[in-house]
């Protein structure tokens, strides 16, 4: 059998594994299965396309499909539904139409994505019932908005792309109601943080905490989009015997081997290494995506490399909010055993001289002897920038006294003398020297 390799899936992950494996070997036969229409486009980016910032669907994609097909010599094939993974006779089976075929193979990765958690809501079609993850979804959505179809949503989750789905239905003039089962929003981050962000939020749409999509007295509205997570694709491998580990996410070596011979995988299906807590972690992003996707890849192709792990920075955009996170919160430092304190400050992100500052909300997540453990920011401006010095110190193992010492810039459009993480680090030590 000549050298083939069969990526499932042709999202960021599948697509920078195919792409890196044919740099990798360019004699290799690489061949992706996607199981939707489109390949290589911006999923984060659909929130944008749907306020209408993104003009056309044709904007988010990274490439055109000939830059993969003509250009890089890559076999892809859309519509393409893998039903079953042998890892023994290394052959996947894969359905298009209805045809069923089978296609054998001498590694395989498997980039198969999240699926979206779903949610019945009552007195709404189907065909008015949106999870909003995949582009064919979106561009549905956006002609029912582009007609002028849609003056009222129900949008279910209050996670990330929940109220990221929310200012987009608002930006189209939409009257919103968002519920959340739980008791904050953004579970990601810690209560006192979140409610920083909660305030901002009810100034814009009618929000209801510990409330779900079955709720007495919700509204009559046009359609409802269900945004209240994801579970990683991962059946395919673990019914073939590869082992799972948080959320039922296949785990992965650093080279991203699965425990299947013959088979890695990437993006939003695996649990990765958490570099705070030395353990895998599931926490599915698109920087993680595309980075496991190239590992893969390239030494599935014969080559050599290594992803190191993450530490979870995620940063959204909540109306005229910067909402950031990195490391563990402090619930998750306290869920996993580790011994944790926060410091919270307010500082301003500008010079409180020069005109456009606003509050910063900082919160440092801090363990024995200092250590940095994680950080959340929220204000109007500063925070997505900021986040990153801290995702950069945890990867250092630096200590919140480290992190005092740290020489960052200074003028004052862009920090106060004292940045916000400065003010934020010291208070910290001050607490790590006196306890």
């Amino acid at each position: 059998m000549s050298e083939r390799m069969v990526v499932i899936g042709g999202g960021a992950a599948g697509m920078s594994a195919a792409s890196a494996a044919r740099r990798t070997n360019p004699a290799l036969d690489v061949v992706v299965l996607e199981s939707t229409s489109y390949i290589a486009y911006g999923l984060c980016g659909l929130p944008y396309y749907l306020s209408g910032v993104v003009a056309t669907a044709d904007d988010l994609f990274a490439y055109p499909m000939e830059r993969f097909t003509k250009d890089r010599g890559i076999d892809v094939r859309t519509a393409a539904v893998v039903t079953e993974l042998d890892p023994d006779g290394q052959w996947v089976v894969y359905r298009m139409g209805e045809r069923t075929l089978r296609l054998s193979y001498s590694s395989v990765v498997v980039t198969a994505g999240a699926t979206p958690v779903h949610v019945e809501v009552p007195d709404i079609g189907a065909d008015r019932t949106f999870a909003v993850r995949t582009l064919e979804e979106a561009i549905a959505l956006r002609g029912l908005l582009d007609a002028g179809k849609v003056g009222s949503a129900l949008v279910v989750g209050a996670g990330y792309i929940g109220l990221e789905m929310a200012e987009a239905l608002v930006a189209r003039g939409c009257s919103v109601t968002v519920v959340e089962r739980l008791d904050q929003v953004l579970p990601t981050l810690d209560p006192e943080v979140a409610a920083v962000v909660e305030g901002h939020v009810r100034e814009r749409v009618d929000l209801r905490l510990g409330t779900d999509a079955c709720a007495p007295g919700l509204p009559v509205v046009d359609l409802a989009v269900v945004s209240v997570g994801v579970r990683p694709a991962a059946t395919l491998a673990a019914v073939a015997g590869a082992q799972t580990g948080p959320a039922g996410a296949l785990l992965v070596d650093a080279q991203m081997r699965t425990t299947l011979p013959g088979v890695w995988a990437a993006g939003d299906c695996i649990a990765p290494l958490h570099r705070v807590t030395g353990e895998p972690a599931y926490v599915p992003l698109g920087t993680t995506a595309n980075k496991t996707g190239r590992v893969a890849g390239t030494v599935a192709a014969g080559g050599s490399a290594s992803f190191p792990g993450i530490v979870g920075t995620a940063v959204v955009k909540v109306f005229d909010l910067e909402v950031a996170r990195t490391g563990i919160t402090l619930a998750e430092a306290r869920a996993a055993g580790i011994e944790a304190v926060a410091t919270d400050v307010v500082h301003r992100s500008r010079a409180k001289y020069y005109p456009g500052g606003s509050a910063l909300h900082v919160r440092l997540v801090h363990g024995a002897g200092g250590r940095l453990l994680g950080a959340q920011m929220v204000g109007c401006e500063g925070a997505a920038q900021r986040i990153d010095v801290l995702a950069t110190a945890l990867q250092a193992g630096m200590t919140v006294g480290d992190l005092m010492a740290l020489d960052l810039a200074y003028a004052p459009p862009y920090s106060p003398v004292y940045d916000p993480i400065l003010i934020a680090a010291e208070s910290a030590a001050r607490r790590v020297e006196a306890s």
